[in-house]
Order: C-alpha cells, then sequence, then structure tokens
C-alpha cells in the first residue's frame, strides 16, 4: 500500500514539474523598429506629418484617385490580374494548413474495419506443436475489428508553436496578396499616366511639326525669290524630317504602353480608351503623409516581414521542444478471435488496451540540437531582415517627397520657359519674314519651344508618378 501511495505521488510530482515546466514558456513580442518622429525633411513641400492629420494610405483606391477611365482599368486589374490571382489562391492554401494546424491536440483516431489472417508453423516449431495439442490443427486463424487512438500531450508547447508557425504563414500570404495590390495599382495608374503623357508628346510633335512646314514654304517662297539659298531649305527640310522620324517611334511605344495595360488589367493586348490629357490631369491630393509608425499598420511588406519573425519565433519553440520527452498515449479496442464464427460473439470477443510512453530522443538529439540553433539564426535573420525593409519604407517615402519637391520647383521654371519660347517662335517669324532674322533664328526658335514643352509634359508625368509612389510606399492601394 505505502509502495503504491509513493508510486503516486511521484507520478504526481513529475506530472506537475511538467506541467510547470510547459507554463515556462517565452512569449513572442513584437521586433522593436527604430523609427524617426517624421520622415525626411523637404524644404518648399507643404505636406502634414503628424499624426493629428489622417494618412493617405488609408484612402481606398476609389477616393484617391478620380479619373473614372484609370478607375475603370484598375478595377479590372484587381478583378482579372493573374498574380494578383495567384496570390489569393496562396492564401486559400494557407488557411487550409492553418485548419489542419488546429487539429494537433486532437486524438489521432484510426478503424480497422476488418483484419483476417492465416498462418501455419513448422511441425517442430514449438509453435506447431502447440497448436496441434491444444487447438488438434496445424494452422492458426486471426480475425479483428478494433479502434485505435493515439495522443500526444503539449507539454512542451511543440503543438502550439506549430500552430502558431501556421497561423504567422497564413496571415502574410494574406499581407502578401495586399502588396501585390498596391503594386499592381501603382503599376497601372503610371502606365496610364505613362500613356497619357505620350499622348502629349505625339500631339507636342505634330503641332510642331506645322510650324516646321509652314517655315518651310516660307524659305521656299524666298528661294524662288532669290532671297535666300537652297542650304537654308535644306536645314528646314532637315528639321522636317527629324520631327518626322520621332513619330513612328512614338506610336509604337504608345502602342506598347497600351499592351501591357491590357495584360496588367487581366486582358489581351488591345487599344486603351481615354478622354483626358495629361495637361488635364489633376493631381491627386497627397499632402498629408502622416508619420512613419503609420508604416507598420499600412504597409503590406513591413507586416509581412514582422509576421516572418513571429514565424520564426514560433519555429524555434517547436524545435526547442522537440528535443525533450514526448508523451504519449495510446489506447486500443475492438473485437478478435481465433474462430470466424465468433467474430461478432459479444462480448466474449472484446478486448481492449492502454498504454503511456515518455520517449526522449537520444541518437537523434545531436541533430535536433543542431536544428535548434539554426530556426534561432533564421529568426535572428528575420529580425534583421525587418528592420531592413522598414528602413527601405521610410527611404521610399523620404524619395518620393523629394521626387515631388523637385518635379514642383522644375514645373515652375518649365512653364516660364514654354511661354517664353512660344513667344520667341512668334516673334522669330516675324523678324524673319521682315528679313530681320536668319533661317536659323527661326530654327532655334522652333527646337527650343519643341523641347521645352517635352520637358514640360515630363515634369508633369514625373509628379504624377512621384505621387503614386507616395501613395504605394506609405502602404495605400490595397483598401
Amino acid at each position: 500500500m505505502k509502495s503504491n501511495i509513493k508510486s503516486y505521488t511521484n507520478f504526481g510530482a513529475f506530472t506537475a514539474l511538467l506541467t510547470l515546466a510547459s507554463c515556462n514558456v517565452q512569449k513572442y513580442s513584437a521586433p522593436k523598429a527604430e523609427l524617426p518622429d517624421s520622415f525626411r525633411d523637404t524644404t518648399q513641400l507643404d505636406v502634414a506629418q503628424d499624426s493629428t492629420q489622417s494618412s493617405i494610405a488609408k484612402i481606398p483606391y476609389r477616393d484617391f484617385f478620380t479619373d473614372p477611365t484609370l478607375l475603370s482599368l484598375i478595377e479590372s486589374g484587381v478583378k482579372n490580374n493573374n498574380n494578383l490571382k495567384v496570390a489569393i489562391k496562396n492564401i486559400e492554401s494557407a488557411a487550409l494548413s492553418y485548419n489542419r494546424s488546429k487539429w494537433g491536440n486532437v486524438p489521432n483516431v484510426n478503424l480497422n474495419i476488418a483484419t483476417a489472417s492465416i498462418s501455419r508453423p513448422s511441425d517442430n516449431s514449438m509453435n506447431g506443436q502447440m497448436f496441434g495439442q491444444m487447438l488438434g490443427q496445424r494452422y492458426i486463424e486471426d480475425y479483428g475489428t478494433n479502434i485505435s487512438i493515439s495522443w500526444e500531450a503539449d507539454i512542451w508547447g511543440k503543438i502550439k508553436g506549430r500552430k502558431e508557425s501556421a497561423l504567422a504563414a497564413y496571415l502574410q500570404t494574406q499581407e502578401a496578396a495586399k502588396a501585390v495590390q498596391t503594386q499592381l495599382v501603382a503599376q497601372i495608374a503610371q502606365g496610364y499616366y505613362n500613356l497619357l503623357m505620350l499622348d502629349t508628346q505625339l500631339d507636342i510633335t505634330n503641332q510642331n511639326l506645322k510650324l516646321v512646314d509652314n517655315t518651310l514654304r516660307m524659305i521656299i517662297k524666298q528661294q524662288e525669290l532669290g532671297i535666300t539659298t537652297s542650304l537654308s531649305v535644306q536645314q528646314q527640310e532637315n528639321t522636317r524630317d527629324q520631327m518626322l522620324v520621332t513619330i513612328p517611334i512614338i506610336e509604337q511605344s504608345i502602342t506598347i504602353q497600351e499592351n501591357a495595360l491590357s495584360i496588367l488589367t487581366g486582358k489581351m493586348p488591345g487599344e486603351i480608351q481615354r478622354t483626358l490629357k495629361l495637361t488635364n490631369m489633376e493631381t491627386p491630393e497627397y499632402k498629408s503623409v502622416g508619420i512613419p509608425t503609420e508604416l507598420l499598420s499600412y504597409r503590406p511588406d513591413v507586416k509581412s516581414s514582422e509576421l516572418s519573425v513571429r514565424q520564426a519565433f514560433a519555429n524555434v519553440k517547436v524545435s526547442k521542444a522537440s528535443m525533450y520527452p514526448a508523451l504519449n498515449i495510446t489506447a486500443q479496442g475492438g473485437l478478435n478471435t481465433f474462430n470466424f464464427k465468433n467474430w461478432f460473439d459479444i462480448p466474449g470477443s472484446l478486448f481492449g488496451a492502454a498504454a503511456g510512453s515518455l520517449a526522449m530522443p537520444l541518437i537523434n538529439g545531436k541533430q535536433l540540437k543542431t536544428q535548434y540553433e539554426q530556426s534561432k539564426i533564421a529568426m535572428e535573420q528575420s529580425e534583421i531582415n525587418f528592420k531592413q525593409t522598414v528602413l527601405s519604407a521610410v527611404g521610399e517615402v523620404s524619395n518620393a517627397l523629394a521626387n515631388i519637391e523637385s518635379a514642383d520647383k522644375q514645373e515652375v521654371i518649365t512653364v516660364g520657359l514654354v511661354a517664353r519660347s512660344d513667344k520667341a517662335v512668334t516673334t522669330s517669324t516675324k523678324l524673319f519674314q521682315q528679313d530681320m532674322a536668319t533661317y536659323l533664328d527661326v530654327i532655334t526658335a522652333q527646337n527650343n519651344k519643341l523641347q521645352a514643352e517635352l520637358s514640360l509634359a515630363n515634369i508633369k508625368l514625373q509628379k504624377l508618378n512621384s505621387v503614386v509612389d507616395l501613395y504605394r510606399a506609405l502602404g495605400g492601394g490595397w483598401q
């Protein structure tokens, strides 16, 4: 009796020790990111960088962009883009894996519907002689039907760690899909703006081509009157041909850009309808950028990187728990008989068994230890990657703000340059008609006007693209 009491006491103490050890599991805490109070200062850009102003990252793309044609393209891309569809399928697959991990604590139950076997031992063997004497036959039959149950007690948190790892992987796929959509929205918007810029380049080239043709006719007339030479005609013809050769190049670029946009929206390459000109395109409101700490909440890649740290932490728990003893409990019950006729004779054929085991790895302990150390290194790497992702995110926002500021400064100068170049063309043409300026003055004025107008279109495109970059860098586009 005392021996039994002592055994029960030892078992209870051992169980309490295991329970206490299982409770002493380190809890996950998100890695700390060193973030500045605000993004890099811009001297002349008027933006709100404080927590009281709502960041444009919170604005859904349907409200951020206002052009109906662009919104239609984005909606088509979100619905039909194949890369985004693959990302969504990854979410579905990860969800199934996570649901499967939830069953880790549930015992495994197997039903063996029927087992039948027959064996005939050697007559000279002990079993053969015993069967002959006891059963009066040289063979033995065995028939069985049973249910088996096995369960591993999650003492060290190994099963819980697997669930946490599966959950982090599932959440990562969600953030990955958001990142794909954010990038997709930015690519469609920038592709559309680039298409409008190409349209503008074509319009500017055609308009300036008309000026060159008019000047060419005047020079030819002067040559006929003996006022000028054939050299001036040839020079103007060269200027005209230089413009003409750019038109097929621009038209080719338009076709390629339309094809790229079609593919992004999940459609076969084709023409993209547009109604607005680049000069009439309104710049989306971008003045409220919030504070850097908001990137942790809105940037999908930053959140995904933090989830990688969480998954790595869970993997460390699993690999560490794998080195400790595993408590397994098994049970089996059903029907068993040596005679087919008695197979379902209840309760005569009923049987049952239960067992428990506490097994600790020995020979493969070094391998498990190595896996544990590798998992810790992987976690350290994920923390470093998280910090790098945060640095890159802050840098992208700062770069976008710098690009917008630069575009604003260039626009102020180039608008004046376009106005003066247009006036210079008019003046040089009038002076040329009065024989007070040479044809070179006219050609120079026309070239300056063409370059100034093209520069203004490129600056407009730069600002629009920079605003889209800012929206994406802040984490907008997946809402």
